[in-house]
């Protein structure tokens, strides 16, 4: 009996150990050179917004600068910045992209 308390015990206590992983978002940065259509196309594909959303933020972050597309975990987050600067760099684009924590 006391072996059953004691794993019971240590599962409620990793269940208070484990916490979510903290939230960063993945920011567009607006330029002169990349396509809107090219930024359209990267949040359809690697975000799975429908063209509608993607062509809404893809205006925001031509009229404000920048936006937060996505909120991630970090390694998540960074993973899809290199994964589209990548695709952004073979289309001779500079898209930028930046990553930061969540507040």
């Amino acid at each position: 009996m006391a072996q059953t308390d004691t794993i019971v015990e240590s599962k409620t206590n990793l269940k208070e150990a484990v916490k979510e992983p903290p939230m960063f978002k993945l920011i567009y940065l607006n330029d002169n050179q990349t396509s809107m259509e090219f930024v359209i196309e990267t949040l359809v594909e690697f975000f799975e917004y429908t063209p509608t959303t993607a062509h809404d933020i893809t205006l925001d972050i031509h009229e404000s600068g920048s936006a937060t597309v996505a909120v991630l975990p970090y390694e998540l987050a960074e993973q899809k910045g290199i994964e589209i600067t990548l695709a952004a760099r073979s289309q001779n684009y500079p898209l930028q992209i930046k990553i930061e924590a969540d507040s």
